[in-house]
């Protein structure tokens, strides 16, 4: 039977944000679980004493709503079934799949005692028109597979390093989590995720054209995760395999992978100049096990696939996340800044070599100021270096 996992602090959010006059948009990876997230959210509704008549719910990905991917038949529907003098919660899952979808969420929004919730799969959506016409109105709740925590609440392995490396390895979307045992199955579900991402989200969305470039791209990223990425670098890499492409080709192919929520791009900041730079920045996936399937590997690069799983956890706890220059060829992995308030943390597998442990506090050493300051390991050992807190990834993940 599949295990439905509390996504606590999402639900959270929308209990935060319920009756209040914005607009609600849950976005992310498709299959992170933004459809189990309204189910969760409707369940607390009524349990709270909300009736049934004063819920709306409409999966535009569901064949029967076939007739309401037009905006006027959607604004129509939803207008029939508001009750008056009651709140009615109205939940579109996928709404970017709706024609002019934003003409028909602006009109809604000025209706009294409706309170508006939306899941969409392409960052698209909040760039357009939706964004023009509601500015200020709408708050984005960023989605993600499941955390570490979670993760372990749907598997069942006693051996918490053993349980982080099927998280690391294997992925963290929550379907997923119940065919760890399946390996095949496993690869076969991630496959299909991969493919609708590719073809609903990034070829159609974006009117993109060619898989092949497409898939090299990708293929690009993932192999560099934690790596220095620019789009010349990329166009380059093409052009010595034999497939010369233009800069804005490649650059429109790397929004549209961005847009998707397949990958995160994460920019460098100047810490001792506070300034941000416009230099390449960096990649990461949403999902390490995502990754593995692209590659076809497992249990290997554990450096970066470390590394992009400290990032995800930074932006699920609310971060806002940069790489850090210190000085001349030093770099902090991530500068996470939250409530006006910074950390840094430097991340890797093991510092048990001296030279390892130098290196990475070297850059930490570097920063003067008296922000927090993290050494992330995989090793046993935590403890303090003049200042900085050496932490146990797994633990950290477990908080």
């Amino acid at each position: 039977m599949k295990k439905i996992i509390e996504r606590k602090a999402y639900l959270e959010q929308l209990s935060m944000w319920r009756e209040k006059e914005m607009i609600k948009v849950v976005t992310g990876v498709r299959r992170c679980g933004k459809s189990t997230l309204f189910d969760l959210y409707i369940k607390s509704l009524k349990a709270s004493g909300v009736s049934d008549n004063q819920i709306v719910f409409i999966n535009l990905e569901d064949g029967d709503c076939s007739e309401l991917l037009e905006y006027k038949k959607l604004h129509e529907y939803i207008n029939a079934h508001i009750i008056k003098n009651k709140w009615t919660y109205v939940f579109i899952d996928e709404v970017q799949n709706c024609n002019e979808y934003e003409r028909a969420i602006s009109s809604l929004y000025l209706k009294n005692n409706l309170d508006i919730y939306i899941t969409g799969s392409n960052a698209y959506m909040l760039s357009g028109e939706l964004a023009s016409k509601l500015t200020a109105r709408y708050i984005e709740i960023d989605m993600l597979p499941l955390s570490f925590s979670e993760y372990s609440e749907a598997v069942n392995i006693s051996d918490k390093r053993e349980r982080f490396f099927g998280y690391m390895n294997m992925g963290a979307f929550p379907y997923a989590a119940n065919l760890i045992n399946n390996s095949l199955a496993h690869s076969q579900y991630l496959e299909g995720i991969y493919n609708t991402v590719l073809i609903k989200d990034v070829m159609t969305r974006e009117n993109l054209s060619d898989t092949t470039l497409l898939r090299s791209i990708i293929g690009f990223l993932a192999s560099n995760v934690g790596s220095h990425v620019s789009t010349k670098k990329i166009a380059d890499t093409l052009a010595s395999n034999g497939r010369p492409t233009g800069f804005y080709t490649v650059d429109s192919y790397l929004t549209a992978l961005t847009d998707a929520y397949l990958f995160y791009k994460v920019n460098r900041y100047d810490v001792k100049g506070k300034v941000h730079l416009k230099s390449e920045g960096k990649y990461y996936i949403c999902d390490t096990g995502l990754r593995n399937m692209i590659l076809g590997t497992q249990g290997k690069d554990i450096g970066h696939q470390i590394e992009n799983i400290v990032y995800l956890e930074l932006l699920r706890r609310g971060y806002t996340v940069n790489i850090g220059k210190t000085g001349r060829g030093n770099e902090i992995d991530f500068v996470a800044v939250r409530d006006k308030k910074t950390e840094y943390y430097q991340v890797s597998a093991s510092v048990l070599d001296e030279t390892t442990l130098k290196r990475e506090l070297n850059s930490l050493k570097q920063i003067k100021d008296n922000y927090p300051k993290f050494l992330v390991t995989l090793d046993d050992f935590v403890g303090d270096h003049n200042g900085i807190q050496q932490i146990n990834l797994i633990d950290w993940l477990s908080l």
